[in-house]
């Protein structure tokens, strides 16, 4: 990878780390619907110059319902449901959980597509879930209250991503990845809106939570995914996926930063165990490549 498309994959995964504290600032004064219908209203705005070049706007009329069903289960549903985690989960606990939709995408193309699971990604689903399992039974990343409902909430989020990301897979590979993910925004804005109007927050939002809102939205959002389509396009998906391992990371970085949240000791082996699960699952840690050395005039062969 060369010097630049490092650089651009730790600032894409800087961006989409600072969205988990930019969503805890406004989460609780907004409320999930405003605050995410304004996230992907800003977002639609930021892209849909960029995707609307060219053949972009005949694209997106020609393949307005599926782009519309991607904006629903990738980013209406999952945002809203984050919105709503938020407002009781620290940004650091929340980014770490967002770090199992890879686990979730492996579970949905198995299951519907019939991709093949082999030992090291069902070793990794198995290590993966493990550490949830020990960011649950720490309990550190709750701020109000015990309910266990907004860590469901932030848990659904992520499998919708998984089942998003296989979605696409099936009902957009035609469709250029700046159009859909300009489209998807634009569809989850009016799908938003009427809740965000019944659910307007009657206390006005201050500036700090405005500040943070423009900020999600122009950048957590918008250039993240200028960003990330850019990586597809120079490294490939396979590359750019290894952006999930490094979120996390950012996200406790700058909640403790600017928050003040605490980094446990249980958040932290949650972390380290999340992401092992998640570089065998996306292939980013493979043993059988690295243990089977390829015999002399053999390099064009692809062992598996």
């Amino acid at each position: 990878m060369r010097r630049r498309d490092l650089a651009d994959l730790v600032l894409l995964a800087a961006l989409w780390g600072a969205s988990f504290m930019f969503m805890r600032v406004a989460a609780p004064q907004f409320g999930a619907f405003p605050l995410m219908s304004l996230r992907t209203g800003i977002a639609a705005a930021v892209l849909l110059p960029f995707a609307l070049r060219g053949a972009g706007a005949a694209e997106l009329r020609a393949n307005a319902a599926p782009i519309a069903w991607i904006g629903l289960v990738n980013s209406a549903l999952p945002f809203a449901l984050l919105g709503y985690a938020m407002q009781s989960l620290s940004a650091g606990f929340t980014a770490i959980l967002n770090a199992t939709s890879p686990f979730w995408g492996a579970i949905v193309a198995f299951l519907w597509i019939g991709e093949r699971l082999g030992r090291l990604r069902v070793a990794g689903l198995l290590i993966g879930f493990a550490g949830v399992l020990v960011l649950v039974l720490s309990r550190h990343g709750v701020v109000a209250g015990e309910s266990p409902w907004p860590l469901l909430a932030a848990l659904l989020a992520t499998a919708l991503y998984g089942f998003s990301a296989v979605a696409a897979r099936k009902h957009l590979a035609d469709v250029g990845p700046l159009t859909g993910a300009a489209g998807s925004q634009l569809f989850a804005t009016m799908m938003l809106l009427p809740f965000a109007i019944i659910r307007w927050p009657q206390t006005p939002p201050d500036a700090r939570a405005w500040t943070s809102t423009m900020l999600l939205g122009v950048f957590a959002t918008g250039l993240a995914y200028v960003l990330f389509f850019r990586l597809i396009a120079r490294v490939g998906a396979a590359r750019a996926i290894a952006v999930t391992l490094l979120v996390p990371v950012f996200g406790m970085f700058w909640g403790a930063l600017f928050l003040g949240e605490a980094i446990t000791a249980g958040m932290l082996l949650g972390t380290a165990t999340i992401l092992f699960g998640t570089a065998l699952t996306t292939g980013v840690l493979d043993f059988r490549r690295r243990a089977s050395p390829r015999p002399r005039g053999s390099e064009g062969l692809n062992p598996d």
